[in-house]
């Protein structure tokens, strides 16, 4: 076993580490055995508490859009470019490999986060922070329906950066009629 691990670190050090390759198949089978056993047993059978419902579903869309989508995506797909970059890349929330998950399993990942890899701890130990993350977790069930409607509000809710902003003020005004030039500086020379 020793000289396998041997030859391991020695054909990755020949090629050095990059988040821009793809996992070896071997690479992926110890990573799945690795976050399986980094979740306790009991942590395993949790039930989750929050009730489905059209509001918490809205809300957890909406905590989705903000807060996880831009390395999954709005449609959970992890085809972001920090998704696709990070490594391991994100995950394809709607395959079986995490819908087959038990919801115990999910809440855990989401507030203990997942070693090695560039899933975060989003729990603080807060009840508040715990109801979201059961949220998240139901709104991970939904991802394999989400329907292009739900997709479409959710690119209304996230984030933006400064550019992104500008352009739609400015797209904005142009659609009202506005002047969406900014006022040139005239010098004066005397």
């Amino acid at each position: 076993m020793a000289c396998i691990a041997g030859a391991g670190f020695l054909i990755l050090g020949s090629r050095g580490f990059s988040a821009r390759e793809r996992p070896s198949p071997v690479e992926s089978w110890f990573a799945v055995r690795v976050r399986s056993a980094a979740i306790p047993e009991a942590a395993r059978h949790q039930a989750n508490p929050v009730a489905d419902s059209e509001e918490m579903l809205a809300g957890a869309e909406a905590h989705w859009a903000d807060h996880c989508a831009a390395c999954h995506a709005n449609d959970g797909s992890g085809d972001s470019p920090m998704g696709r970059n990070t490594y391991p890349p994100a995950p394809d929330m709607r395959l079986a490999a995490t819908q087959q998950k038990t919801d115990g399993e999910l809440f855990f990942a989401i507030q203990n986060g997942v070693r090695f890899t560039a899933m975060p701890a989003w729990g603080s130990g807060s009840s508040h922070d715990e109801e979201e993350s059961w949220k998240l977790v139901r709104f991970i069930r939904h991802l394999p329906n989400l329907t292009a409607q739900e997709k479409k509000q959710m690119e209304r809710l996230n984030p933006k950066s400064p550019d992104e902003i500008r352009e739609e003020l400015e797209e904005e005004k142009f659609l009202k009629g506005e002047d969406t030039h900014e006022p040139e500086i005239q010098h004066h020379h005397h």
